[in-house]
């Protein structure tokens, strides 16, 4: 009697565990992200990259007025890819593009400006990353669109064709 049940049970205990794992895979793990909710930008003392002034967000964010904050380095490779969107967004009359250089090396990201040429209208310094932390921001590239002093839309990577058209359509 004793025999037959061991089986039994190891049939019923392999069953339940392969229920459990089959049940695990069933269930999506990948992490996505709220990237629709508007909030209020954070405040944020820093200095300008090419003048080393000192200045804070309450000073630059105006109401009624689009904004893209685009986190970037000059190590970024896709930076360099999402660099031509950039580029044709600084020249909309409707919206200013301001530059958030993130753990970067200033030499670094002055070539880099010289070599793809300058969108931005203001380039912040983030040496340490909390204020791309206090953004919300998961690695670079990241762009924020602001408009009155509110994010209203957040855009994780690369700046793409998709992405450029849908900031085109909010912004007019």
């Amino acid at each position: 009697m004793r025999i037959k049940i061991l089986p039994l049970f190891l049939v019923i205990s392999f069953l339940f565990i392969f229920f459990i794992f089959f049940k695990g895979l069933q269930n999506s793990n990948i992490y996505s992200p709220d990237i629709n909710n508007e909030k209020d930008i954070p405040f944020f003392e820093t200095k300008i990259l090419n003048t080393n002034d000192k200045v804070n967000s309450k000073e630059i964010f105006i109401s009624d007025k689009f904004y893209l904050l685009n986190v970037w380095a000059s190590w970024c490779i896709p930076c360099k890819d999402e660099h031509p969107y950039l580029m044709d967004l600084s020249v909309q009359n409707n919206i200013e593009i301001i530059g958030l250089n993130y753990k970067d090396n200033d030499k670094n990201a002055k070539n880099f400006l010289k070599n793809m040429d300058n969108p931005y209208k203001v380039i912040f310094l983030d040496k340490d990353g909390t204020i791309a932390i206090e953004w919300g921001a998961y690695g670079v590239p990241e762009s924020f669109l602001i408009y009155n002093k509110r994010v209203i839309k957040k855009i994780i990577g690369p700046l793409n064709k998709n992405s450029y058209s849908e900031i085109i359509n909010l912004i007019k």
